[in-house]
């Protein structure tokens, strides 16, 4: 099944552990999920609150909701079937019977599959709330919607992908797990690197690689690795960290990370990294702190996650620092950060004035309790977004405060998307509806996760529905799941054509 050129240099390099090291690697693999951080229920609690039981641990007898009140069957379902990830904030391992992908929950954004090796990066990036960051090569966007739930809607994201397909599907997931500070690129590490010298706090780099740490996950990586596309990769991945390098402010941190065993494209990128880059250092990584003890890399101070040590594929991940300021000193910057930092959102559309947005702000006042992005535009009190509305077509988002002027890149996601500014009229997005606490809603219709109604909404059917009429936010046992809009004793089905589930 493996390459035997692949197998060779894996018993050099584990000696007497790569009898271990095959054996699991030929075994089943370890699936998990993250929870998400981000999306509020109609009590209060977040996804990964509400799922996971109190302070992150999994109960034997799940606890009642916060008045004492009964707890959905549903959730109860999952909280039995989860187990911690040691090495990952609301990372759990879940039993093969939950099917997640097929849960409503799945659509209504309450967690991200993710593979469990796959989310230490983003936890060693450490990104704070109001930093910048930078996912340079981010699709499928597992670790982008890792690092926005650390960010808690506050900063700036950017989440860059140069293969057109994939950022279609990076820019899908960052909708889904109601993301409101991200910006979506298809851009080369070139571009980005010319137009954002200095800008960002923290960068994370999961280069593209030969895959060997995916052989057992993924059949065609097998097929397609050879020596001569491990020393490409490594080539490139030169390429990649210089362009990252350039892009990351003095005194930031970096994550280079892959999911390969080969020392050419670990150790030894950083090694060469380094020899290129005086004013970067390695930060040594303490590997028994994340419950990855024995994982330590070929370089002393970095990680190397072994299927045969932990429960999750091959990865490696090393954290370097750019010398300079400490982060806090945020008067000091770098070249050309400061000049495009004054100009949010430019190169876009710009700033649209509020005589531009009148179908927009009744949509709010007649079905929000409060306008999104109001407080920093002067629409009235209550507001909790700032930044700037910008229109995209004839779509209206709503930017991260910050965004840095965005002439010349090639842009799919430009921040929160609220919706389409038609004739007369505005339409709410799917986007807004993922994002929205269902408090913010004056009408909220709240479906059972297990019973048939929401599979019928999930495949796009309207149903009969008495009540005020208006737009509704339709929710998963108390997540916000999309919009429906009663009329005539009719809730019209406004769940987006392309998600919607085949009966």
């Amino acid at each position: 099944m493996f390459p035997e050129a692949f197998l060779e240099r894996m018993q050099q390099m584990l000696g007497n552990e790569y009898g271990e090291f095959l054996a699991a690697l030929e075994g089943e693999r370890h699936q998990a999920l993250r929870l998400n951080a981000l999306k509020a229920g109609t009590d209060g609690r977040t996804a990964a609150e509400a799922l996971a039981g109190p302070q992150g641990q999994i109960a034997e007898e799940p606890p009642a909701g916060p008045q004492g009140q009964a707890l959905p069957a549903e959730i109860r379902k999952f909280q039995n079937g989860l187990a911690p990830v040691s090495w990952a904030g609301n990372g759990y391992y879940y039993e093969t019977g939950l099917q997640p992908g097929k849960h409503p929950y799945h659509a209504a954004g309450l967690y991200y599959i993710q593979e469990p090796s796959a989310m230490a990066p983003a936890e060693l990036l450490k990104p704070e709330p109001g930093d910048r960051v930078l996912d340079l090569c981010a699709a499928p966007g597992g670790k982008s919607t890792q690092l926005a739930a650390m960010l808690k809607g506050r900063g700036f994201l950017l989440c860059n992908e140069i293969h057109p397909a994939r950022a279609g599907i990076l820019s899908e997931n960052v909708e889904r797990m109601g993301i409101c500070n991200a910006c979506v690129t298809n851009e080369t590490p070139e571009r980005l690197g010319e137009l954002f010298p200095g800008y960002f706090d923290k960068i994370l780099v999961d280069a593209p690689c030969s895959g060997e740490g995916m052989f057992r996950k993924n059949e065609a990586a097998c097929e397609e690795w050879s020596p001569e596309n491990v020393t490409l990769c490594a080539s490139r991945q030169d390429e990649i960290l210089d362009c990252a390098a350039e892009m990351l402010r003095p005194g930031g941190r970096m994550v280079y990370s892959t999911c390969t065993f080969s020392p050419e494209e670990n150790e030894g990128s950083v090694e060469r990294f380094l020899s290129r880059h005086s004013d970067f250092r390695l930060v040594p990584l303490d590997v028994g702190k994340y419950g990855l003890s024995g994982c330590g890399g070929e370089l002393a101070g970095t990680i190397r996650l072994w299927p045969h040590k932990i429960m999750g594929e091959g990865h490696f991940a090393a954290v370097l620092e750019r010398a300079g300021a400490a982060l806090g000193d945020r008067s000091i910057s770098g070249a050309g950060r400061e000049e495009r930092h004054r100009s949010p959102a430019g190169g876009i559309t710009g700033r649209i004035p509020e005589k531009d947005l009148g179908d927009y702000l009744t949509f709010c006042r007649e079905n929000l309790r409060h306008i999104p992005g109001a407080e920093e535009n002067g629409f009235g009190q209550g507001g909790r977004e700032s930044g700037a509305y910008i229109r995209f077509g004839d779509n209206l988002y709503l930017v991260p405060e910050g965004m840095p002027d965005l002439r010349g890149v090639k842009v799919l996601r430009p921040g929160l998307h609220l919706g389409e500014l038609k004739k007369n009229r505005f339409e709410p997005s799917h986007a807004l509806a993922l994002w929205l606490p269902p408090g913010e809603a004056v009408h909220v219709l709240s479906l059972n996760a297990g019973g048939t109604a929401v599979s019928a909404y999930l495949s796009g059917q309207a149903f009969p529905w008495e009540g005020e009429k208006g737009w509704y936010l339709i929710c998963v046992d108390g997540f916000s799941a999309g919009w429906g809009k009663l009329s005539g004793g009719m809730m019209k089905n406004h769940f987006p054509r392309g998600l919607r589930r085949k009966t």
